[in-house]
């Protein structure tokens, strides 16, 4: 599974707080890259009432097994109680990219140590 790679998906209401979570998720080598999305409308129900509401949305490039630390950490830090925080199976794609997503992320950190 370390070598499997997949798209982690999050969405917020401000595109410069996603580019700077994207910004730190790369600089952590959580993600290889991020492709941030200014527009996008999220239609959805929440406490009762539908909202229809413009968001922004990342794609991040990563590997399968940094997903549970990508979630957590945008637990942790996106200003939504529940945020979207998805992830996506890539099931396949050009072997040159997928080889640099797994060579521009790190390995998880086993559990018990830090990173």
């Amino acid at each position: 599974m370390d070598d499997e790679c997949c798209e982690v998906v999050v969405t917020a209401a401000d595109a410069d707080w996603l580019a700077g979570l994207t910004r730190d998720l790369v600089d952590r080598r959580l993600a290889a890259c991020g492709h941030v999305l200014t527009a996008v409308r999220s239609v959805y129900r929440w406490e009762g009432a539908v909202h229809d509401e413009a968001e922004a949305r990342i794609g991040l490039h990563t590997r399968r097994a940094l997903v549970p630390e990508i979630v957590e950490h945008v637990t942790a830090v996106h200003p939504y109680d529940v945020p979207c925080v998805i992830a996506l199976p890539l099931v396949g794609g050009a072997p040159a990219y997928l080889a640099w997503i797994v060579a521009e992320t790190r390995s998880p950190t086993p559990v018990g140590e830090t990173g």
